[in-house]
Parts: structure tokens; sequence; C-alpha cells
């Protein structure tokens, strides 16, 4: 019984990382520019954010801590009345710094090797849309 207890509180305090961290309402219209040009919007100024990228002696996944990194800028950016946030460095320590951008109609054009962005199919044409899953 005492094993099992010991082996249970560690995952749950693992799982309760990611409790509080959601998108807010008005950070829904908040887009994320990976590796789009920001350079024809207009810079509402910077963030930088931070959350726990380990707990105790063990390192906390990469990918989650990246998700919630970017709600948290995006959560940040509305509050700027940003539309765009871009990261402006990799996250180290569980902190990155993302810049904050009003591009309006304006959308970040892909730079590099990025993939283009897919026009939407037409209506009618039995196109499919994919949207990424959170899990």
């Amino acid at each position: 019984m005492r094993k099992t207890l010991l082996m249970l509180v560690p995952a749950a305090l693992l799982g309760a990382c990611t409790w509080g961290i959601t998108l807010d309402d008005a950070a829904r219209s908040v887009r994320t520019a990976w590796n789009g040009d920001v350079s024809s919007c207009r810079d509402m100024g910077k963030v930088t954010v931070t959350v726990m990228d380990h707990v105790g002696p063990v390192d906390r996944n990469d990918i989650k801590v990246r998700d919630e990194l970017e709600v948290m800028a995006r959560n940040e950016a509305a509050k700027l009345h940003a539309d765009t946030v871009k990261p402006l460095a990799e996250p180290v320590d569980g902190s990155q710094a993302w810049g904050a951008y009003l591009c309006g109609s304006q959308r970040p054009q892909p730079s590099g090797n990025a993939p283009a962005a897919q026009p939407p199919a037409p209506a009618g044409s039995g196109g499919v849309q994919t949207y990424p899953v959170k899990g």
C-alpha cells in the first residue's frame, strides 16, 4: 500500500503542472507566426513568459512546456491588443521571449523553408481541412 502511494504522489504532482494554464477568450484570435515575416505588422511590444520546465529532478516534456509558453504568450499579447505573436528565441529554463504584433488583415508571410499555407478549399468541392490536435 505504501509503495503504491509513493508512486502515485509524484504522478499526481507532475500531472498538476498544467492546471491553470488555459487560453483566455481574448487570446483565441491571437495567431502564432512561427516562421512568418512580420515586417509589415505593427510592433506592439515584447513579452517574456515562464513556466516550470522541471519538477524537482524530473524534466517536463519539452513539447508540453513549449505549448504552455505559446498559450501564455498569446494571453499576454491579447492584453497588449496584438493579434499575432512570434517567438524571438528558443525557450531556456522554461522562459521564452515573444514579439507581439498587430497585423490586422495583413497576415505574416512564411519565410525560409517553412511550408506555405494552403488556401481553403472552395465550398462544395469536398475539400478537407485539418486542424492540429492538442494532446
